[in-house]
């Protein structure tokens, strides 16, 4: 397993933890770097995909509290992906960008 899937791993787990549980001390700051980081990682063919994902994650991720018993946790661990999502998107958007510009 590559340095890439670790850090991916890890951020969608501690994504998941601090939405179902709440935050935990730095967990803002821990889901941005995770984030950023495992953005890099992304594959030029796959940026297209992932930011339409992006995307898609953001719209739903409110609209399933209305499920009984779990569908505050469930919204609770969309809102860590998209928070860990929009900091990955960050950095595709980044790099994508230079990409072009760079002669």
């Amino acid at each position: 397993m590559g340095v890439d899937k670790i850090i991916k791993l890890v951020g969608v787990l501690v994504a998941l933890v601090a939405g179902v549980m709440g935050g935990f001390a730095y967990s803002a700051l821990a889901i941005a770097v995770l984030g950023l980081v495992g953005g890099w990682f992304i594959a030029e063919d796959d940026r297209s995909r992932f930011l339409i994902a992006t995307l898609a994650l953001i719209a739903v991720q409110s609209g399933l509290g209305a499920i009984p018993v779990v569908g505050d946790y469930v919204t609770a661990a969309l809102g860590g992906l998209a928070s860990l999502f929009m900091a990955a998107a960050v950095t595709v958007i980044v790099v994508g960008t230079f990409e072009r510009v760079k002669p």
